[in-house]
């Protein structure tokens, strides 16, 4: 599987320190161009062609950062002649996009617009533990611990699997379907905030470097290639710092830009 990474930070910012520049953007990851894993950033990552190659989008939870670049992606793609957008999540997530956002007052209800035509979006009801196949990917749904209802994935085709941690705390189920995939091949998991703010990390319900190797290590493979996301913009040095401190060889911190092959 080919997976671009068009969004792998917390938020949205234009980071620049010690030299250094770069357009940090939320969590979005496109798989064999087809396949978008969390919507927060997407139509500002890839020119139309590419919006229009969107087959299924997979929803971990529904804070904004994570959602946030579907209203852009349907209004690109109104009048390309396109397929329906396959958007896929747990029927929390489902519901709330038609309540909060896609509501006539926020934005349009691409559900069911345009009238006595296919919608511009689908909604399909993912269910925790169940393979559903999207293409030529399997994408199962597995509960997380977070502050709304939240779920990692596990993604897999033929050949490879990974697993996807969405946004998490301290939690079991996730790991334990990891260890028992013998053709696991990387694991994506967020670390938002550094080690001093341990506390805001409990509260929030995301992942510190020192609570991210007790998380990976329930995975039980040490030579498991690590992939780190979801950084918060403000703490990026500091939380890149704690994060080479561990001394994991197989430790990557994701960019944007960059491609990973599963």
């Amino acid at each position: 599987m080919k997976i671009k990474i068009l969004g792998s930070h917390g938020s949205d910012l234009f980071y620049s320190q010690k030299g250094e520049s770069h357009r940090c953007q939320c969590v979005g990851f496109l798989v064999n161009d087809h396949l978008l894993v969390d919507a927060g950033t997407v139509a500002s990552a890839l020119d139309l062609e590419g919006q229009t190659r969107i087959d299924h989008v997979i929803l971990s939870h529904l804070h904004l950062d994570h959602i946030k670049g579907l209203p852009p992606l349907v209004d690109n793609r109104v009048g390309t002649n396109g397929q329906p957008i396959n958007i896929c999540s747990i029927p929390h997530v489902l519901d709330g996009l038609k309540t909060h956002i896609f509501n006539e007052i926020v934005y349009p209800n691409f559900f069911t617009l345009p009238k006595g035509e296919p919608p511009y979006l689908q909604a399909s009801i993912l269910t925790e533990g169940k393979d559903t196949l999207l293409g030529d990917i399997r994408v199962t749904p597995i509960h997380v611990n977070h502050t709304v209802p939240t779920v990692g994935f596990l993604i897999q085709d033929d050949q490879s699997a990974w697993i996807y941690s969405g946004d998490t705390y301290q939690t079991e189920e996730l790991w334990a379907l990891a260890a028992r995939i013998p053709n696991l091949k990387g694991a994506f998991i967020e670390t938002s905030f550094p080690n001093e703010y341990e506390n805001l990390a409990k509260e929030s319900k995301h992942l510190t470097p020192k609570l991210l190797v007790q998380e990976y290590q329930k995975i039980g493979k040490p030579e498991l290639p690590l992939y780190v996301f979801h950084l918060k913009p403000q703490f990026r040095e500091q939380i890149a710092n704690q994060l080479h401190d561990l001394s994991l060889p197989s430790l990557s911190i994701l960019q944007e830009g960059q491609e990973v092959e599963i």
